[in-house]
């Protein structure tokens, strides 16, 4: 397995829970392709929109999600912790699916 994608959908929303690449698959395309893979699943499941939380620190998933459509709608504070124990903010980010 190089990678997994889990969501949810609810309605006519989808949310990405966590995404992973194996780190040796990384940098190959191995992300996107799973991304375009899952959004056009959960599109053809009656999904309109795709939601997802995001580390701001995290320049190379940032840079995936903006190719890919998603932009910011949001942040959670305190979302994150680092291993120092300190909290983070993750940035809530959306894409609008094709029907």
């Amino acid at each position: 397995m190089r990678g997994f994608v889990i969501s949810r959908l609810a309605a006519d929303e989808a949310e990405i829970l966590t995404i992973a690449v194996d780190a040796a698959f990384r940098r190959y395309g191995v992300g996107g392709a799973l991304l375009r893979g899952h959004c056009a699943r959960v599109a053809a499941a009656g999904a309109k929109s795709l939601f997802l939380e995001v580390d701001p620190e995290n320049a190379a998933a940032l840079a995936l999600y903006r190719r890919l459509g998603f932009v910011e709608v949001g942040q959670r504070k305190g979302y994150y912790r680092r291993p120092d124990g300190q909290s983070a903010t993750a940035l809530v980010l959306k894409a609008t699916l094709p029907q």
